[in-house]
């Protein structure tokens, strides 16, 4: 800790090694105490997280975020009532500014691993498909949120920068999802998926050992 403050002080002068202090101790003492709220060993959270719904989450160990974390498990909007959980396994690895809000399921694996600026929800701002389908004419904010939706992201998948991913989603174990993509469908296991919407361009062969062209 000693060199890295030197090299702070050295590279930006006192008034921001004191900011890198204070946020590095903020740090230190939200962490400390949300991993006593979890039950885990362990977890770090980058600064300036905005976690909502704390009790309907369950983080296993070594979770990691970058800045400006945005988590939230929805348990109620526009005086509808909702009993979601975001389940997060262990040694997931998240970048900053990664948004994942739920009102019903979401899960995360095992060994995920994501890029910054990732959007993921199992919900949206009205219905719009079947029946009792939303009115344009009322603001997306008043508009009944979709329900009984689900995320699934399997064990060892990487996610790259910029994705979202929309509601009934699995994405399969290991599989890859390129920048900028925008996952409408399932994803199969040991596959990679580019665009918007994602298709697989690429699936892992495990006689040859190497990904091939899936077209």
């Amino acid at each position: 800790m000693k060199k890295r403050l030197a090299v702070v002080y050295h590279e930006n002068g006192i008034l921001l090694t004191l900011q890198y202090i204070t946020r590095w101790l903020q740090r230190k003492i939200f962490n400390f105490f949300l991993a006593k709220k979890l039950g885990v060993n362990k977890v770090s959270i980058g600064i300036y997280p905005h976690i909502r719904g704390l009790s309907n989450m369950k983080i296993g160990k070594n979770f990691t975020t970058g800045c400006n974390l945005r988590l939230e498990a929805i348990t109620n909007h526009r005086s509808e009532n909702y009993n979601p959980l975001i389940l997060i396994k262990d040694n997931v690895n998240i970048n900053d500014f990664v948004h994942i809000g739920a009102i019903n399921y979401i899960e995360i694996g095992n060994n995920v691993l994501m890029a910054s600026k990732i959007y993921i929800s199992d919900h949206n701002h009205g219905i719009y498909v079947g029946e009792n389908q939303s009115n344009p004419f009322t603001p997306p904010d008043e508009r009944v949120l979709s329900k009984d939706s689900f995320v699934v992201i399997e064990d060892n998948v990487w996610i790259g920068e910029f994705v979202s991913i929309l509601p009934n989603v699995r994405i399969g174990f290991g599989s890859i999802i390129g920048a900028n993509s925008v996952v409408t469908k399932d994803v199969p296991a040991f596959s990679i998926a580019v665009g918007s919407p994602a298709r697989v361009i690429k699936k892992f062969d495990s006689k040859l050992g190497c990904w091939v062209n899936s077209e």
